[in-house]
């Protein structure tokens, strides 16, 4: 636990909580010092005078700037990680080992060749799930997006045919009454 988070009692025994939210009027880089450090800042509207010191925040919170990987796509980028570093430590204990002279770097070599056909093979998977993510379920949240017009065509046609469906099924049950030919 900080000293932020801490509850100080004054000498008169009132508890007073330390405020967590930077001054307004301190400028961006400025700290102010705490009580026991020596100049300290009354707080603003206290009848009393009590003394609470300004703790700047750790960090601001900032929207993402980009919106986050599909699931599929994330895992498969994961996937694509571990492959790639587990490559990337085979390589270098090949390489050690062949220094070293070890019979364990001829093994080492071949399986690190395997494992680099294999991370390829996972970076490879990674942008190819991207790829199948954005033509099935991927519609850009923008005006302009085409695949949300195209999807919008679709269910159009899809609703009226259905209608004209409801309807043929609507006339053979009722035998054909108020229809002068039959299809």
């Amino acid at each position: 636990m900080g000293t932020a988070e801490r509850r100080k009692a004054p000498e008169d025994g009132g508890a007073v909580r330390p405020k967590e939210l930077r001054d307004p009027q301190m400028p961006e880089g400025d700290i102010r010092p705490h009580r026991s450090q020596g100049k300290s800042t009354r707080a603003a509207g206290s009848a009393r005078g009590e003394e609470q010191p300004y703790y700047r925040p750790l960090w601001v919170e900032e929207p993402a700037r980009r919106r986050r990987l599909p699931d599929p796509v994330r895992t498969a980028a994961v996937r694509a990680v571990l492959l790639i570093s587990v490559t990337l430590i085979q390589a270098m204990v090949a390489f050690l080992c062949t220094m070293a002279g070890s019979w364990l770097a001829f093994p080492m070599v071949i399986s690190s060749v395997a494992s680099t056909v294999v991370a390829t093979w996972g970076a490879v998977d990674v942008w190819v799930t991207r790829q199948v993510w954005n033509q099935r379920g991927g519609v850009v949240s923008e005006p302009s997006s085409t695949a949300r017009s195209l999807r919008r065509e679709r269910r159009a046609t899809r609703r009226a045919a259905r209608a004209v469906e409801r309807e043929r099924e609507r006339i053979r049950r009722r035998g054909g009454a108020g229809q002068l030919s039959h299809p």
